[in-house]
This record gives C-alpha cells, structure tokens and sequence, in this order.
C-alpha cells in the first residue's frame, strides 16, 4: 500500500492512534474508501455500517453515504444495519463478448493452470463459457487427446485438432448445446476428466447456471466424467444463477484466481476436494 502520509493533507499518524490503520484508512480519497467498503464486504458477504466504520477508522454518517453512493451506482444493496454486494438476476446472462472482457487476466491465469491437469492419451469434455474456451485454445498440442465438447466455441478454437466430438443440441445464449440430444450424447460417453464453468458459485448452492437446461446437460457431462474440474475467477463467487449443477463436495478440483476472497477459499476447501488459485 502506499504511504498515505506522503499525501498533501493527509495528517501523519500520531503515538496516540488507537487504531494503527485508522489514520491511513481515514485519509482516503472518497473513491478508494468505497473501493475498501467493496473489499470488506466481498470477504464477508455482508457487512455492517458499525463494523465497516471501525474498520476504516471514519465515521458511520460516511459509511452511510458511502454505501447510499453504491447503491445509486448498483454496486451494493441495502440490508438490515449494513450493505451487501448487489446480486445480479438468477437468469440473466450477458453475452459471449461482453463475458470475454471481464476479468480476462484471471480468466487467462485459471486457464493456464487448468492446461497443466490435462494429461496426454485421455478424453476430456470442455463445458461453454469464456474460460473453458481460454483453457480449450491452450491445449490443442496435447498428444493423443479427445475433446467432446457442447460449446460450439470451443470446436471451432480447435479446427487443426483431429479429436473432437460436438455432443450437438440446442444453443444457448453462451454457445452452449443443451437440452436431449446434448443428454443423451453425454451419457452414451466415458470422460476421464471434464473442465466446466460456472454463471455462479458459493457455498450453499454450489456451481450454478442461469438456466434449467444448461444446468441438465452439465449434470450429464458430470455423470461421465471421472473427474470434475470447474473453472471460475473470483467475482463468480456470491452469484446465483437459476439452477444448480454440482454441490461443491462433488468437485474434485477447483480452480479461481488469487483475488479469492480468504473467507471464500475457506469455504471451498471445506467443500472441493482440491483448490488451485491462480
């Protein structure tokens, strides 16, 4: 962090602070301080004004004015005493292109990690979404591979590789394949290891997609799978979507970026048989 008392105006910290961080967290510019408001509320899920206040070391009237501007801007949602993050929709589900320019560092960093646990000589499946397709286009040298995928996006990242099998279905907003032809093509395979994502993820309900069919055909995919490895960055963590697909005791591994908050890589480690951050 960087020394706020080599800021113009901002007081230095006296022997008599109570707090050693009060000072420095008190002589934040009004952006960084809800950006530090967000931070506490991501680790915890919801936060109250009181705790946010002492934490901070300003005032709960500026919390309070602080959170009022979050949630003018939809980035925060009042609760009883505090704020929480604001929750998207279970259903909504933004574009293919606008997906791939979120979070594309972390994307690419859980890519790069999930490449390393596919083995030569195997089958694997590849569900839809933007990272699974980061990850698709990092593994087309494998030897010996066979990729079944429901994403049309992922087939077409592969065009020199001579092992992939389109499971077909109808397609979803995000280039998925679902519904029974999807089905039943996974349910006639074997995999020995299958890479998902997810719309959402936390501990209660688990990986989560913003609709009933999409949810459906992962379950089949997992169903064939000797091994599940989900792929998500860390703002997934605390969304919903419609339906779940895979309570996280039924993950074997889990990959996210090192932005995980702790008490959410907590939470996965109780739940996941293994946790990678990127």
């Amino acid at each position: 962090m960087d020394d706020d008392r080599s800021r113009p105006g901002v007081p230095a910290r006296g022997p008599g602070d109570a707090r050693p961080g009060s000072a420095l967290e008190a002589g934040l510019l009004d952006v960084e301080r809800r950006e530090r408001i967000l931070s506490h509320v991501r680790a915890a899920g919801t936060a109250r004004v009181a705790d946010l206040a002492a934490a901070l070391g300003v005032s709960p009237m500026t919390v309070r004015r602080d959170a009022d501007r979050l949630v003018s801007e939809g980035r925060a949602e009042r609760v009883r005493g505090g704020i929480r993050l604001a929750r998207s929709p279970v259903t909504d589900e933004p574009g293919p292109l606008a997906k791939a320019a979120l979070h594309s560092d972390e994307k690419a960093r859980i890519a790069q990690v999930a490449a390393t646990l596919v083995r030569p000589g195997t089958a694997i499946g590849i569900g839809a979404g933007t990272t699974t397709l980061a990850f698709a286009r990092l593994i087309g040298a494998v030897p010996g591979l066979t990729i079944v995928t429901n994403s049309l996006s992922v087939a077409l990242a592969l065009p020199h590789h001579d092992h992939v099998v389109l499971t077909g279905g109808e397609r979803t907003r995000s280039d998925a394949l679902v519904g029974p032809v999807a089905n039943r093509s996974a349910a006639s395979i074997g995999l020995d290891a299958l890479f998902l994502g997810a719309h959402g993820i936390d501990a209660e309900r688990g990986c989560t997609a913003p609709n009933l069919a999409e949810a459906e055909t992962n379950r089949a995919l997992i169903a064939a799978a000797r091994e599940t490895i989900v792929l998500v960055d860390a703002s997934k963590w605390g969304v919903q979507g419609l339906s779940t697909f895979a309570a996280l005791d039924e993950l074997d591994v889990l990959v996210s970026d090192a932005s995980l908050p702790a008490a959410a890589a907590r939470a996965a480690r109780r739940g996941a048989a293994r946790l990678v951050l990127a």
